[in-house]
Parts: C-alpha cells; sequence; structure tokens
C-alpha cells in the first residue's frame, strides 16, 4: 500500500491517480509516470505488473513481444528509455504514452485490462479538463519543473515556449502536417536554420539522449527558438502553405529570422551564446545561482580594483 499523502487526488472505482506527482495507483499497485514532451509516459514494467501479477515483468514482456510479431515491429516507435527516479538514482526506463500503452494492453490477456483502460481514460479526461481551463495545465507544468528545480524566471520563459509551440503546430496542421515524422522533420529543419545545428547535433552538444533539449536550454537559448517558432508561424498565416514541402521552406525562412537575431547578439558579446550545459546533474536554479554569485564577485573585484588605482 502507498502512504497516504495530501495531494490532490482523483478516485474511480479501484483506482487513483496523483495529479501533482510522479506516481499513480491502479489497484493499489502505483505506477510511476514521467511528464515528457507535454505528456505523459508510463513505465511499461509497472503497467505490465499491475495487469498480470507477474513476479518477473521483464520476462514477461519479452514473451509478449514473441508472441505478438506486430506490437514487436513497433515497439521502438512507442516505447523509449525516459529518466525514472530509483532507489539508485535517476535511470532510463522504457516508457510509454496513452497511445503506446493502449496498443500494449491489447496484447495481455487480464481481467484487469478494461477496468484499466478506464484508468487510463481518466488521465486523457486531465487533459480534456486543461483545454477548457488552461490554467490547470500551468499550474501543473509550473509544480513539476520547481519539483525538478528550475527558478520561477526559467519556467516562465519554458511555458511561453510551449503556448508559441503550440500555435506553430496548430498552423503546421492547417496545412496538412499531421504525421510524428513531419512534425520532428520540420522542426529538425527549424532548428538548424537558428541554431546552426539539427536537433541531433544540438543534443549531442548538450550531452542528452532521450532528455527533452527545450528543458535543458538556458534562457537566451529559448528566447531564439521561440523567436524562431513564432518567426515560422506568423509567415506559415501569410503564405497558406499545403504540405510538407512548402511548410520545410517556410520553417527554414522562420528559423533564419532567429539564426540572424543570434549572429547579431554573438557578434555583440563576442561568444556563443549554443550552451553545452545541461540541467542533468545539477538543477537550473542551482546553476543559475552559482552564475549569479560569480558575477558579483567579478563585479567586486573590478570595483575593488577601481578603488585602487583612484
Amino acid at each position: 500500500m502507498m502512504s497516504p499523502c495530501k495531494c490532490k487526488v482523483f478516485v474511480i472505482g479501484g483506482f487513483s491517480m496523483d495529479v501533482n506527482n510522479s506516481i499513480a495507483i491502479f489497484e493499489n499497485k502505483k505506477i510511476r509516470r514521467i511528464w515528457h514532451e507535454e505528456d505523459w509516459w508510463f513505465v511499461v514494467e509497472d503497467v505490465v505488473f499491475a495487469l498480470t501479477d507477474s513476479s518477473d515483468p521483464k520476462q514477461y514482456i519479452s514473451k509478449l513481444r514473441q508472441r505478438d510479431e506486430v506490437l514487436s515491429q513497433v515497439w521502438v516507435q512507442i516505447v523509449h528509455p525516459l529518466p525514472i527516479p530509483t532507489a539508485g538514482g535517476n535511470q532510463n526506463v522504457n516508457c510509454a504514452n496513452l497511445e503506446g500503452i493502449f496498443r500494449i494492453i491489447q496484447s495481455i490477456p487480464s481481467p484487469k485490462a478494461e477496468p484499466f483502460k478506464l484508468w487510463l481514460a481518466k488521465v486523457g479526461y486531465q487533459r480534456i479538463e486543461e483545454n477548457y481551463d488552461p490554467e490547470l495545465a500551468i499550474n501543473r507544468a509550473m509544480n513539476a519543473y520547481l519539483k525538478k528545480g528550475y527558478s520561477k524566471e526559467w519556467i516562465n520563459q519554458r511555458l511561453k515556449t510551449i503556448e508559441v509551440r503550440k500555435e506553430l503546430t496548430d498552423e503546421w496542421e492547417k496545412s496538412g502536417i499531421n504525421k510524428p515524422s513531419e512534425f520532428a522533420s520540420l522542426t529538425n529543419t527549424l532548428t538548424k536554420a537558428w541554431s546552426d545545428r539539427t536537433v541531433r547535433e544540438y543534443k549531442d552538444l548538450k550531452n542528452l539522449k532521450k532528455e527533452n533539449l527545450r528543458d535543458n536550454m538556458t534562457n537566451i537559448e529559448l528566447v531564439l527558438n521561440m523567436l524562431a517558432e513564432a518567426s515560422t508561424t506568423e509567415i506559415s498565416k501569410v503564405e497558406n502553405l499545403d504540405g510538407l514541402i512548402q511548410s520545410e521552406v517556410v520553417a527554414e525562412k522562420g528559423g533564419s529570422v532567429a539564426g540572424v537575431a543570434r549572429k547579431e547578439l554573438e557578434k555583440k558579446i563576442g561568444k556563443s551564446v549554443i550552451s553545452k550545459s545541461n540541467y542533468l546533474d545539477k538543477p537550473e536554479k542551482e546553476k543559475r545561482k552559482l552564475l549569479s554569485d560569480k558575477a558579483k564577485i567579478k563585479y567586486r573585484l573590478l570595483k575593488s580594483k577601481k578603488k585602487v588605482k583612484s
């Protein structure tokens, strides 16, 4: 049994969901989850254990994939290793989002499958509630980032980027973009245009694997990426796009607007604004304080030198 908490919990039948936590509960079994790419992702092994009571969920999954060849073929598309807190620290654990979990449980013969689908539907209902009341989503995202050690200044910037990104993807959808691979391709084009790096190259620079790139950007990187996406949105509205090819051209144009701004800024400050820094080892709030302290020390040293000269 999970220990009681003061968090807000929805209860339906035999399952509950803590909307402020990374743990969900199904029939007294905990299922770990993580907020990634603006969606909940669930630990696959926890789901399998909850449905089957298997003493070895890993072995069960292995046999499941052997039995279901179609599931095995799409596995790498729906299941991704994401950083999940464990007793030994954060470890990459196989996770799937709502759609992925629905596909997996189709292949699991369990009397608990239907109740579990209702439980997943509750998660979806939470997202629908947020569509009608965006403040719910904003508050949840704010709390999630605070728990991860981000400063309020950074969080406010990050939340704005989510809004700008949503406007862009809505515009892309109007032009007929609907496949994940197409969205990824357009994002890659846009990112390359403003940063001179593909998404993969950018992640490699920051030593990221499956982690979210934007969650590891500095304030100035977030601003430039937001400028690229906002510019692409505005150009798209004017040009009335139709299809991927036209959208790629405009993504290049929009990204270039931010690319020009980046280069101008780098000329003024004499260094690159594309940072190798990530927030995997040390939270953003700590790094921000560290930079602030260094700046204060540098200022005091300059001030003391001026006093000596005078």
